[in-house]
Formats: structure tokens, sequence, C-alpha cells
């Protein structure tokens, strides 16, 4: 089984000492950190902006991802791409869902669509020719530490399927209740990069053992 990538979600890390924990998880062999922005509309939640993209960028060189569950979130582009590598959105935010993508492109960054659990995949099947990363939700989008939705690996299944006939690369991302428990279903199920924040953050023997845990053998 391929060992998947991993992105460190900074929404579980200790904001107290940002910087120090982001540190912590590349050293710890984290392949990208996922910064999770939350409007308290798209999603009931408040996170951050852009400005924490702005001030972690000095502290790390891991890719930054960022995961835009706002609506609009064409208005957050210009602050966020001189500093992420990869933009997702959700197709249930964006009305033209393909003008929002060839924006990015014009850009110049990675372009993500991320689905919620009941957002069939046909809503991306019409623009994989657009999108570098299609990102799964496992659980309802807006907090962490959720239990993972495990009617969700037939649509990681799916979606791997899906992505195996496109033509293109395209990676297949999962995020939602990801751990050392869950971690092997969603990549024998396709998943080929994990989004995990409280399995790395807040994993009692700190955060290398949290991205240990999450390597498989």
């Amino acid at each position: 089984m391929p060992r998947p990538l991993i992105s460190a979600s900074v929404l579980s890390a200790d904001f107290t000492r940002l910087g120090a924990q982001v540190r912590e998880a590349e050293d710890a062999g984290a392949d990208y950190l996922h910064l999770d922005l939350m409007d308290g509309r798209f999603v009931p939640n408040l996170s951050f902006g852009p400005m924490v993209a702005k001030a972690l960028r000095p502290v790390t060189s891991l890719p930054f991802h960022a995961h835009l569950m706002v609506e609009s979130p064409e208005s957050y582009f210009d602050e966020l791409v001189p500093y992420c590598e990869l933009i997702t959105v959700h197709a249930e935010a964006c009305l033209h869902l393909h003008r929002t993508l060839c924006r990015l492109r014009e850009l110049g960054v990675k372009r993500g669509v991320a689905l919620n659990p009941a957002t069939p995949l046909c809503h991306v099947s019409h623009v994989l020719d657009e999108i570098d990363t299609l990102l799964v939700m496992t659980v309802e989008p807006g907090f962490g530490g959720q239990e993972f939705i495990q009617s969700m690996r037939a649509k990681i299944r799916d979606a791997a399927e899906m992505l195996a006939h496109c033509g293109r690369q395209v990676e297949l991302e999962v995020d939602g209740g990801i751990n050392h428990e869950t971690v092997q279903a969603v990549v024998s199920e396709g998943a080929t990069v994990v989004v995990a924040g409280t399995a790395v953050f807040q994993h009692p023997r700190g955060i290398r053992a949290g991205v240990d845990a999450l390597r498989l053998p």
C-alpha cells in the first residue's frame, strides 16, 4: 500500500506557539501545511484569514494548502496567492465553479475543489481538467476533532476510479477524522493525501509521534 502524503492542519495547533509547532511538523516529516479558512457563514465556525498564511510563510518551507470554507472564495485569492501553493474552494460555495478555477489558473496557483459529504462527485466531473486536487470531506466541514464518516469510504473509492480515468494526474485528498486508525482505510480506497490536525498537533506523545503514526508500513 502506498504511503500517503500528510497535510498537517494548523486548525488543531496551539496558537500560542503556532510558529514552533509548524516547525515541529516540518521536522517530523509532514509534506504540506493545511490552512482552514472559515468565515462563520459557509460553515458555523470562524478560524483565521490570509494574515496567518503571511505570518507563517517565513517560518517554514512546507507548501501551503489553503482550504477555503468560505462564501465568495474569490475575494481571498489575491491575499493568499503570494503565500500558498494550492488553493482549494468548495464546489458548494461557487456559483460559477469553472470560472473560479480558471481565475486561480490565471493567478498561477494550483487548484483544488472540495466536496462536502452529501455532495455527489458529479459536481466536479466536468471540471477535472481544471484541478490539481480533489478533496473529499469525510466529516461535515467547520470543526476539528470530528469522527470519520464511514460511509465516505465508498465515495473515496469512486473518486479514485473517476480520477484514474480523467487523463491527468490529480491528487485525491481526504479531510476529516483522519488518525492512525482511519488512515489505512482511506489510503486503501485510493486517497493519496490525508489531512490531519488533531492526530498530529494533539497527539499525546507529541507532533513527531502524530506524524509517524500516519505513516503506513
